[in-house]
């Protein structure tokens, strides 16, 4: 009873072992590999979409495998010396379910093969080269009109599976004058050229303010390349917008010069120093529009080009982030502007009558060595002025003493520089 158990597994893990095989090479035919190449063209053409892309006879041959072996002809008298096909075959089972007579009628045969997988490596590559991201439509304000100034492209995705299945149908069809087409899927942008007129972008819901007079070249340099990432952003409704996410990398490949940075109990010089203006004029701006901050903190030390202190938000990749949700009806749409020396992000979008009231931002502690302790108060209130969200944001700076920087100590202007935030 026990022999007839252990049979049968073995008989299941055989049989298992042969379906996978299977699954993994395909056979094409009984003939040579020499015979197969001899059929190819110099090259095989796969068309994406309009692009193609040509595969060279040597790439096509590194999918392909040949193997000889011994099959059981019945009608065949086997004229090989050696028919111990279960030693061949170096089986066990074969042993138990293969008789001598049957070794008899054994011919040999050649078999060609081809590994999907191998092919997998090949479209991968193509892959790479097809695949395209969708375009969102690329929108600004013109005298209060929201107008595109970039259409919008769908993207493209390479069906992969069906792509290895269409090319092994190919193979096995062995005419090889056609083009082979390859699956594909469009990606619909987000922002379509033809819906701009729906996203519900009628009005300036709220603007941000800040300056940066007084900034070296490039730290004046490096916020003039990042305002080219938010300029033209768009939030879709109940998203949470990332400030981090948005920036994308910051290095000297991507524009960025050094400037000072505040990082490990130090003001150093890094890439994109002066990033944080932008940041800082982004969470007022969220903050005049009535959204929900999910994500801010303030700078280590008061900084002059952030003041009034206590409206600023740090970010540094990949954390400290400004993040916020878009809890209005409609997209919103942000437009970044220079003034001379003047940082503004207006938000437009869908005035649903919400009314915004900032209380401070005010100082309630200050030490001699500049350490400060603020506070502000943001309060929103629907059209029927009836309060639907009150949040307290306290700010905690510690000495600019305690992250010096080369050549002298960071001290906090007594006296601002610059325009009063309009609440």
């Amino acid at each position: 009873m026990k022999f007839t158990i252990y049979l049968f597994i073995i008989l299941t893990l055989f049989l298992a072992s042969n379906s996978i095989a299977q699954a993994q090479n395909v056979i094409l035919g009984n003939f040579s590999k020499t015979f197969f190449l001899n059929q190819l063209p110099s090259e095989i053409n796969l068309t994406v979409n309009k692009n193609t892309y040509s595969l060279p006879k040597l790439e096509i041959s590194h999918w392909l495998k040949e193997n000889s072996q011994l099959t059981y002809t019945p009608h065949y008298t086997s004229e090989i010396e050696n028919t111990n096909y279960c030693i061949y075959k170096k089986s066990f089972i074969c042993q138990l379910t293969f008789s001598n007579k049957k070794s008899n009628h054994l011919k040999r045969t050649f078999a060609l093969t081809v590994n999907p997988q191998a092919i997998g490596s090949s479209v991968k590559d193509i892959a790479r080269k097809a695949n395209k991201d969708p375009e969102n439509a690329k929108l600004k304000i013109d005298n209060g009109k929201v107008i595109v100034f970039t259409l919008s492209a769908s993207g493209l995705q390479l069906e992969e599976n069906n792509s290895i299945a269409t090319i092994v149908n190919y193979l096995k069809k062995l005419n090889y004058t056609n083009p082979v087409i390859l699956p594909f899927r469009e990606i619909p942008p987000v922002i379509a050229t033809s819906s701009v007129n729906n996203l519900g972008i009628t009005s300036l819901i709220g603007e941000g303010r800040s300056n940066f007079i007084g900034s070296p070249h490039n730290r004046v340099y490096n916020i003039k390349v990042a305002n080219k990432r938010f300029n033209g952003v768009l939030i879709k409704p109940k998203e949470e917008f990332s400030f981090i996410k948005t920036l994308g990398a910051v290095d000297a490949d991507h524009g960025y010069l050094p400037e000072l940075v505040i990082k490990k109990n130090k003001t150093e010089p890094d890439f994109g120093g002066g990033i944080c203006q932008l940041s800082t004029t982004a969470f007022r701006a969220a903050i005049n529009s009535g959204l929900e901050i999910t994500a801010r903190k303030n700078h280590a030390y008061p900084v002059s080009y952030y003041n009034p202190q206590g409206m600023d938000a740090t970010v540094y990749i990949p954390r400290p982030d400004l993040k916020f949700i878009n809890n209005t009806p409609g997209y919103i749409l942000i437009e970044v502007k220079v003034k001379r020396t003047e940082l503004i992000f207006d938000f437009y979008g869908t005035n649903d009558g919400r009314k915004v009231k900032i209380i401070g931002p005010t100082v309630i502690e200050k030490k001699p060595d500049g350490s400060l302790k603020t506070t502000f108060t943001q309060e929103v209130f629907d059209r029927n002025k009836k309060l639907i969200r009150e949040d307290i944001f306290n700010s905690n700076y510690a000495s600019p003493s305690k992250y010096p920087h080369p050549g002298s100590t960071p001290i906090l202007n007594k006296t601002s520089r610059h325009k009063k935030h309009k609440h």
